[in-house]
């Protein structure tokens, strides 16, 4: 079973290669931003504690969305393994993934970071603005902030799985095929 994080700040290019990545390795995409559309969407208990947190401008806690992703691990139990997007951002975050992996006699394959600089992440991000009708994609401001808080609080995630030794960085720079090959190479070694 192949268990992937795909790791990168904001407009790495995580997205379109998961997608790329689901359909050759048949792996299934978790993806926290689908997680929470869902279960706020369907109202299911988990749902609801998250928007009661949100509806206040509070950050949700950890223990709701590993709750969500539990549901989605535990309901697809028969697929060839996992890509992990956009979870986990924190040490505790990890911690907990790999406790639900272990529960499941399973780990984390390999963390793989789409390395990619500032300038061409805030061109990338502004260019997805005007077509994305995400307000956060089109202001070079905000962009800049949420690289920013990527490498003062999610970054450390790299770290705590190179200690594993399952972290690797890639250049996610060049045609999205290229990359995607990049991708391949490493998940083919494993």
């Amino acid at each position: 079973m192949i268990n992937l994080i795909l790791f990168g700040p904001p407009g790495s290019g995580k997205g379109t290669q998961a997608a790329k990545l689901v359909d050759k390795y048949q792996l299934l995409h978790i993806s926290t931003g689908d997680l929470f559309r869902y279960e706020i969407g369907n109202s299911t208990p988990l749902g609801l504690e998250a928007k009661s947190y949100m509806d206040r401008g509070m950050l949700v806690p950890d223990s709701v969305t590993i709750g969500m992703l539990r549901n989605k691990v535990e309901a697809n139990p028969d697929v060839a393994g996992y890509i992990f997007d956009g979870f986990p951002r924190t040490i505790p975050q990890s911690e907990a993934l790999n406790a639900l992996m272990s529960e499941k006699g399973q780990r984390i394959s390999k963390l793989i970071m789409l390395q990619v600089s500032d300038e061409e992440l805030v061109e990338r991000l502004k260019e997805r603005g005007k077509t994305s009708g995400r307000p956060d994609d089109a202001n070079e401001e905000v962009i800049r902030k949420r690289i920013d808080v990527y490498k003062a609080e999610t970054s450390p995630v790299f770290d705590f799985y190179a200690e594993y030794g399952r972290s690797i960085k890639i250049n996610g720079v060049g045609g999205i095929e290229e990359i995607f090959d990049r991708l391949c190479a490493e998940i083919d070694s494993l």
